[in-house]
C-alpha cells in the first residue's frame, strides 16, 4: 500500500524514486567536496609533495598550502550544511542528540586504536600523556580541549573545537530567531579578523598549570549546564542553554586560542559565509546582499595572509608564508564554487564514497602514517618514481580500509543508537512546542543529509598539536 507521502510526490508531477534520485545529484556536490578535502589532508600529511617533482612540489608549498585549503574547504562545507540542519529539524534536543552520537563514538574508538597502535612516545596521542589525566578527559570530553591550553587527545581532534562552537553560534542564533542573519554575522568576523589579526594575544587565561585547571573545570560546568537546558525540550531553557554556551565559545575563541587572531576569526567567517550562500540558494536572503558579504570574506581571507602572515607568524599556522595562505584559502573557495555551480550534476561514486568516511579518514590518517612508516621502513622516501607511486598507493589503501570499517562497524551503528536513544527520550520528556522558522519546508536539499563534522589535519606544537 502506498503511503500518502508517495501519492502526494506522485501528484506533483514525479514518483519517489525519481525525486529520490534528484536529491542525491543534489547532494553529491556536498560528498564530493568533502571526499575531495579528505584526500588532500591525508596526502598532505602523508608529505606527498615529497613524491612530486621538485620544481611542482616548491610550487606548491610556496604558493598553496595543502592543509589549509583542506581545512577552509571542510569549513564551508559544514557552514552551508550544519544550520540548514539545524533548521530542517526545528528541533535544537534532536539536533544536538544527533550531533553528540555521530561526533563522540568514532572519536573514542580511534583513539583507543591510535593508543593501541602508535609506537611509544610518538606524541599523536596525547589523553595519558601528561600527568594531569581528569583534566585531560574533561576538556577533550567537552570537545574544547584546544581553547582551554589542554593538549588534544588524538592530536587531529583541534580544528573540532572550533567546530563545537560554530555549532553553540549557530544553535543560539536560531533560538533567538536571528537565524537568517549569517552574512552580517560573517562580514563581523572577516572584520574582526583584518583589524585584530595579531593584535589578540594568544592564551590569555591559560598562563600555568593552575590557572588552566580552574578554566577547565569552569568551562566544563558550564557546558554541562548549557546541555542540561538545551537537551530539557523547554523553549525558554533551551534559549538560555543555547546563549551561555554560545557566550562561552566566543570568550575561548577571543581570549584563549592558541591560532593566531586572524585565523581563528577566519575560520568563522568562513563557515558563516558557507550559511550565507545556503541562504542566497534558498532564496532566504537577497542574492546581492551574499555576493557581497561573501566577496567580503573572500578578500579578507587573501588580505589577511598578505597582512599578517608573514615576519615569523606564518610559523603559527603552519605554513610557507603569506602566498601559502592567500593561495590556499582562494583555491578553497574556487573550489566550493566550482562544485556549488555543478550542483545538479552527478559526481564520481569515488568521490561521494570518499565523503561518506571523510570523518573516519579524518581520525585514523594520522596513527596509520605513524604506525606504517616503521614497520614498512620507509623513513625514506623511494627513489623511483615507481617507488614513490606504491609507496603512496599502499598507504591510502589501508587508510580507506581502515576508514571504511570504522565507519561500518561504530560511524553508522553510532547514529542508529542516537536515533534511538531521541526517540525514548521524546517519549518519556516530549519536546514543547519545538520552533519551526519560516523556510525550514522548502530545505529539500538538506532533507536526507545528517552534516559530517570537519575533518581538518594535525600538526605537533603547543599544548596541542596543531599545524598542517
Amino acid at each position: 500500500m502506498k503511503t500518502i507521502r508517495q501519492l502526494t510526490v506522485r501528484r506533483a508531477g514525479g514518483s519517489t524514486k525519481a525525486r529520490a534520485g534528484g536529491s542525491a545529484a543534489r547532494l553529491g556536490w556536498l560528498d564530493a567536496l568533502r571526499g575531495v578535502a579528505a584526500l588532500v589532508v591525508a596526502l598532505h600529511h602523508f608529505d606527498v609533495l615529497k613524491m612530486l617533482p621538485e620544481p611542482v612540489a616548491a610550487f606548491i608549498w610556496w604558493h598553496g598550502d595543502l592543509g589549509l585549503y583542506g581545512v577552509m574547504l571542510f569549513f564551508l562545507v559544514s557552514g552551508y550544511i550544519i544550520p540548514a540542519s539545524l533548521e530542517r529539524r526545528g528541533d535544537v534536543r534532536a539536533f544536538w542528540i544527533g550531533r553528540l552520537f555521530r561526533l563522540w563514538p568514532p572519536v573514542i574508538i580511534a583513539i583507543a586504536v591510535a593508543l593501541a597502535i602508535i609506537p611509544k612516545g610518538d606524541g599523536s596521542v596525547a589523553l595519558f600523556a601528561t600527568g594531569h589525566n581528569y583534566v585531560a578527559v574533561a576538556a577533550n570530553g567537552i570537545m574544547l580541549q584546544d581553547l582551554l591550553g589542554v593538549w588534544n587527545a588524538l592530536n587531529v581532534t583541534w580544528t573540532l573545537c572550533y567546530e563545537m562552537v560554530f555549532y553553540y553560534l549557530v544553535t543560539a542564533l536560531f533560538t533567538m530567531g536571528w537565524h537568517r542573519r549569517s552574512g552580517p554575522i560573517a562580514v563581523g568576523f572577516a572584520g574582526v579578523a583584518l583589524l585584530l589579526g595579531t593584535a589578540i594575544a594568544p592564551m590569555t587565561l591559560t598562563r600555568d598549570v593552575t590557572s588552566t585547571r580552574g578554566l577547565v573545570w569552569s568551562a566544563t560546568l558550564i557546558v554541562l549546564m548549557g546541555f542540561a537546558c538545551m537537551l530539557s525540550g523547554r523553549p525558554a531553557l533551551t534559549r538560555i542553554g543555547a546563549v551561555l554556551l554560545a557566550g562561552l565559545g566566543l570568550v575561548l575563541v577571543y581570549n584563549n586560542s592558541r591560532a593566531p587572531a586572524f585565523e581563528s576569526f577566519m575560520i568563522f567567517a568562513t563557515m558563516f559565509a558557507g550559511t550565507v550562500l545556503y541562504r542566497a540558494e534558498h532564496r532566504q536572503i537577497d542574492r546581492l546582499q551574499a555576493w557581497l558579504c561573501c566577496g567580503f570574506v573572500l578578500m579578507a581571507g587573501v588580505a589577511v595572509g598578505w597582512m599578517y602572515n608573514r615576519d615569523g607568524m606564518e610559523q603559527h599556522t603552519w605554513t610557507s608564508g603569506w602566498m601559502a595562505w592567500s593561495g590556499a584559502y582562494l583555491a578553497a573557495w574556487v573550489t566550493f564554487g566550482a562544485a556549488m555551480a555543478l550542483r545538479r550534476k552527478r559526481f564520481p561514486r569515488a568521490l561521494t564514497w570518499l565523503g561518506a568516511v571523510s570523518f573516519s579518514v579524518y581520525l585514523l590518517h594520522i596513527p596509520l602514517v605513524r604506525t606504517i612508516q616503521p614497520l614498512l621502513h620507509v623513513a625514506k622516501v623511494p627513489p623511483t618514481t615507481g617507488g614513490k607511486v606504491l609507496w603512496t598507493a599502499e598507504y591510502l589503501a589501508v587508510v580507506l580500509i581502515a576508514s571504511y570499517l570504522l565507519y561500518k562497524l561504530v560511524e553508522m551503528p553510532g547514529q542508529k543508537l542516537g536515533r534511538k536513544v531521541l526517540k525514548a527520550v521524546e517519549r518519556r520528556w516530549p519536546t514543547e512546542d519545538p520552533v519551526r522558522p519560516a523556510g525550514a519546508a522548502g530545505d529539500a536539499a538538506v532533507r536526507a543529509v545528517e552534516p559530517e563534522p570537519v575533518p581538518v589535519e594535525v600538526g605537533a606544537s603547543g599544548p596541542g598539536p596543531r599545524g598542517r
